[in-house]
Formats: structure tokens, sequence, C-alpha cells
């Protein structure tokens, strides 16, 4: 069975999807490609340059309850006190990539940041 790499996004009111979309291209490569979707937070729903960067990436995107990023969270790298305030999670991007790879996920690309986007990178566990 292929391996999932589930690539957490987050990003500030109003950020372009292009900036949104260049991000993702960079961590996909740090990660090596194979077979991706993106998600984020329920949150993040209104957030119209998500939404089309997925479709200029042409990848699905699905949005995540914030139980499910806050399950995630001991596994997150990064944490940023402006997100934890928000949101309740240590980073938008590590712990939706996680929580989108699933329980036994390890983070292969921590969180980077750019222009008010952020983006990480999880590989689903095996499943032996």
């Amino acid at each position: 069975m292929t391996r999932l790499l589930a690539i957490g996004v987050g990003c500030r009111a109003g950020c372009p999807a292009e900036t949104i979309a260049g991000l993702v291209r960079i961590a996909l490569e740090r990660a090596g490609g194979g077979p991706a979707a993106l998600f984020t937070s329920v949150d993040k729903q209104t957030e119209p340059g998500i939404r089309e960067a997925a479709m200029a990436l042409r990848l699905p995107l699905a949005f995540l309850p914030r139980a499910a990023l806050q399950a995630a969270s001991p596994r997150a790298e990064t944490r940023s006190e402006r997100v934890v305030a928000l949101f309740g999670v240590p980073s938008m991007a590590e712990t939706a990539a996680l929580a989108g790879a699933g329980p036994s996920s390890t983070l292969v690309v921590p969180r980077l940041s750019e222009g008010g986007a952020t983006c990480a990178v999880a590989r689903s566990g095996s499943s032996s």
C-alpha cells in the first residue's frame, strides 16, 4: 500500500492562493513527492486562498475538526503562541498534516512559513 503525504496548510486571512501553492510545492519537493492531499482546520473553510491553491495543485482538500488537530498536537515540533491563542494547537500546519496522515504518521517536513502561509508534511504510517 502506498503511503499518503498529508500536507497541512495554514494561513493568515486573505493569503493569496499563489503564496500557498508555492509553499506546498516546496514542501512536496522536500518530502520526495508521492500521493498527496491537503489538510487544514474547519476554521479555514472561508479562506478562498486555500481552496484555490488546492484546485491549482489538483490536490484533494479536507477540513479537519479542531479535536483532530488537538489530538495530533503532542507530535508537533513547532509552537506558535499566536496559533495556540487562536486555535488551541501549537502549529496549524503540523497538526493538520499529522492528523490528516493518521495516528501513526510522522512529520517529514516541519513547518515552513512564507508570506502569511504555513505548510508541513507528514507521511502516513506503514500498514503492516
